[in-house]
Order: structure tokens, then sequence, then C-alpha cells
């Protein structure tokens, strides 16, 4: 399947600037459409945190400081999109029909960003989601996990800083699960066209399921020809393992399931997922 329409959450203008780059790269690549989206804080959503105690004209001003503050962000987001599109010389109209050429449109909307996202990402062929501010947790970033569980579409994770290129060489991780079949799935139409493609498997990232010898032969039907190579644990961590074995490959796009054990462990107890999340400097592509 073709990749005509990119959805780009934008909420701040650091991170956001390197993630409209990335999204730049993959527009160009698949000929596709950026809708890039900032999600105004509903100031009306202040109130029932305010608690008791708290008089009308304290939650009024309460309401009126987070509305100042949210049209100030829209307002440096549009501006920072404005002033990216006009350097880089993309066409700025709405989602088109068919027509050629990479373009690009922006929209606020006000709302719960974990619904807007979720529900705007469902006819998006991908949702590229920003590397979060310095400070902030990859792993508890509303857009993604929004985009993760509620949209039923593939997510990439922007990294921090505007990759030189992506999916030409390509690394696959596999473990057998449900969600890492539903990312192959996704990654289909990357995997066809990349110069290079190696699956990443281990015995300690296993689950119950095909191994990565029959993913080779699935691929193969479709046109892909893979190499395999299995990694191994850094000081005991799958993930690091995995994040080596991508270095090692020179990879400029990982492809994987996302969550394959449930996220609220994985946030305690700490996971695949969220290592590579909080770790990654290259785009992840992501499925559940």
């Amino acid at each position: 399947m073709a990749i005509r329409k990119l959805l780009l959450p934008l909420t701040g203008t650091v991170a956001g600037e390197a993630a409209l780059a990335t999204a730049l790269l993959v527009a160009r690549l698949w000929n596709a459409h950026i809708t890039a989206l900032h999600v105004r804080v509903d100031s009306r959503d202040v109130a029932p945190l305010a608690g008791e105690g708290l008089s009308g004209a304290m939650i009024e001003e309460m309401m009126t400081a987070t509305e100042q503050e949210s049209a100030a962000r829209c307002h440096a987001v549009r501006a920072m999109f404005q002033r990216f599109v006009a350097e880089h010389g993309v066409v700025v109209q709405e989602a088109r029909h068919g027509a050629g050429g990479v373009t690009a449109s922006f929209a606020a909307v006000t709302g719960r960003e974990e619904d807007v996202v979720a529900q705007q990402a469902r006819l998006a062929d991908l949702t590229i989601v920003a590397h979060p501010e310095a400070g902030e947790d990859a792993s508890s970033s509303d857009a993604l996990h929004a985009a993760l569980f509620e949209s039923g579409r593939p997510v990439l994770m922007a990294p921090p800083a505007t990759p030189a290129r992506i999916g030409r060489r390509i690394a696959l991780a596999w473990n057998g699960s449900a969600v890492s079949a539903s990312a192959v799935g996704s990654a289909l139409p990357w995997l066809q066209q990349a110069g290079s493609v190696r699956v990443l498997s281990a015995a300690e990232y296993q689950r119950r399921g095909p191994g990565a010898p029959e993913l080779l032969d699935y691929l193969a039907l479709h046109g892909v020809q893979v190499e395999l190579a299995t990694f191994r644990p850094v000081e005991r961590d799958v993930g690091a393992g995995l994040l080596q074995a991508v270095r090692d490959f020179g990879a400029d796009l990982l492809c994987m399931g996302a969550y394959s054990q449930p996220r609220l462990r994985q946030l305690i107890l700490g996971g695949v997922t969220r290592h590579v999340l909080e770790k990654a400097d290259l785009p992840v592509l992501m499925n559940r």
C-alpha cells in the first residue's frame, strides 16, 4: 500500500521542527501530504481539576490563563510550521486528490490531545510523532500512545535530530508475537523499496509464535530479500541489545511491534518498547 497521508501532531517548536523535517523526508519518499495538527488545550477542562476551596473568580482566572497560554503556544507552532514550509518550498494546501508533489496543511483543533490524535490518525497512512522535548519521557507521550493504541494505524517516532535519510537500510525486530506481525504488515511498503533489510531476533526476545526463518520465507513471497541476525542482551537488557544490533547494521529505520507485553507492566518494570522509545536515535516505525 502506498503512503499518501501523513499525520504530524505538533505540541512544541523545538522537537516539532525536527519532526517536520523527518515528515518531509517521508513525504518526499512517498509523494505524500503532511497534515500538521496542533491540539489546543480546552480551558474548560481546567475547572474539574481545580478542586474544592476555589472561588468562581479564581477558577475563571485559571481558565483565562490557560486560554492565553494555549493561544500563545498555538501561534508559535503555526509560525514554526509556516517558516519551515516556506524555507523548504513545500506547497501549502488541503489534502489533494491524486495530484502530484509533496503538500502540507496545518490545523489547530481544541480538545483532549489523545482523543483528537487517535481519531484523526485513523484516516492517515502514518502518524509521525515528535520526539519529546527535553526533560520529557517518550514512553509517556499522549500523542504516541493515542495513535498506537486507538488508531489501528502505524506510528513513526521521529528522532531528536533530523536523519540524513530514511528507509534505505531497515532493521526489522521480530519476536513472533501478534504485534510483531502487525508491524511487518505495515512495514511491507518500506521493506519492498529498501536497499537492505536485516531481521533481528533473540532467544530472550522471542514470544510464542513463528521464528525468524519463517518470517524470511514469508517476506520472500512479497519480493523482500532479507538477512537474518541474532543479538544478545546488553547487561541483561534486551532493548539495549536490540539497539546495539541496529547501530551495528547502520540502519536508518527500525521497524518493530510495540508493547507485546502489557503497557502498564512495561512502564513499571521496563521493557523493550520502553527502552527503544527512550534511547533510540533513529526513526522507529511501530504498530500494534
